[in-house]
């Protein structure tokens, strides 16, 4: 699946999902931080689901309307933790993302949010 990582994300979530055949792209690699509405706009001109900590990207989907290719929310996992709810997220709910869904994540609760 490709994937674009925010920059709140740790490092190694990159490296555990490249590990595992995914296509990723981490917004940390790059000397600046574009802000909010372009990672989500460059993440669905290039078919990525879009991967951060920060709930505002869920408030750009939902209350702005902006359209894109799924996103997930972490909330209250360690560093390295990270990778690893990543993969199963998006082995468990791979389409689901593909069609737009909005997924928060927090030990022992995954809610989903269907477009």
């Amino acid at each position: 699946m490709k994937v674009l990582l925010d920059t709140c994300p740790s490092p190694n979530a990159k490296t555990e999902l490249e590990s595992a055949g995914h296509d990723v792209v981490w917004a940390g690699d790059w000397r600046e931080d574009p802000g909010d509405v372009v990672l989500l706009n460059l993440a669905r001109r290039e078919g990525r689901a879009l991967i951060t900590l920060v709930k505002d990207f869920g408030e750009l989907g939902v209350l702005r309307g902006l359209t894109h290719s799924g996103l997930v929310r972490l909330v209250n996992f360690r560093a390295a933790e990270q990778g690893l709810v990543c993969l199963q997220i998006l082995t468990k709910h791979a389409s689901e993302l593909t069609q737009g869904a909005i997924i928060t994540a927090e030990p022992g609760r995954i809610r989903i949010r269907q477009p």
